[in-house]
C-alpha cells in the first residue's frame, strides 16, 4: 500500500534514482544544489511502497498567489497506478485558495499531457512548452 509523507534531501539518493529513471540528468551534477532545491522548497511530498520511495511531488512558490509544481515523478514501473493523481490530491488539498497552481512541461511528452489533462488541469501552450493551471 502506498503511503505518502514529508520528503527532505535526506533521502537524496532514493530521490536521483527517481530523476534517473525519466533522463532528468540535470538535476544529478550537484547533490548540494539538489539537497538544497528540496530543503528550501514549498512543499515536497513522497510516496512510499514499504521503505521504497515509488514517487514525489516538490512545488515551489508563495503559497498564496501562486503554487508551481516544479517536479512529479513517479517510478517508470509503478505508472498508472494512480500515485501521480495522489501527489497531485495532495497539492490541491494543501493550497486550496492558492490563486494560481501551475506546472510546466514538454509539448511532445503525450504521456505527461495526457495525465495533466485527466486531472482537470487547463493547457496553454506557446512555443513548444505547455503550461497547465488549474
Amino acid at each position: 500500500m502506498i503511503e505518502c509523507e514529508d520528503l527532505t534531501s535526506a533521502s537524496l539518493e532514493a530521490i536521483k534514482n527517481l530523476y534517473h529513471q525519466h533522463g532528468w540528468l540535470a538535476y544529478l551534477q550537484d547533490d548540494a544544489k539538489l539537497a538544497r532545491a528540496f530543503d528550501q522548497s514549498l512543499y515536497t511530498l513522497g510516496a512510499y511502497d514499504g521503505e521504497e520511495l515509488v514517487g514525489f511531488i516538490r512545488c515551489v512558490g508563495d503559497g498564496e498567489h501562486i503554487v508551481m509544481v516544479q517536479d512529479l515523478v513517479v517510478a517508470e514501473t509503478r505508472l498508472r497506478q494512480g500515485i501521480g493523481k495522489t501527489l497531485m490530491q495532495s497539492v490541491y488539498e494543501r493550497f486550496p485558495d492558492v490563486r494560481m497552481l501551475m506546472l510546466l512541461t514538454d509539448a511532445m511528452d503525450e504521456r505527461a499531457n495526457a495525465f495533466y489533462q485527466s486531472i482537470g488541469m487547463t493547457k496553454l501552450e506557446e512555443n513548444g512548452c505547455i503550461t497547465y493551471m488549474r
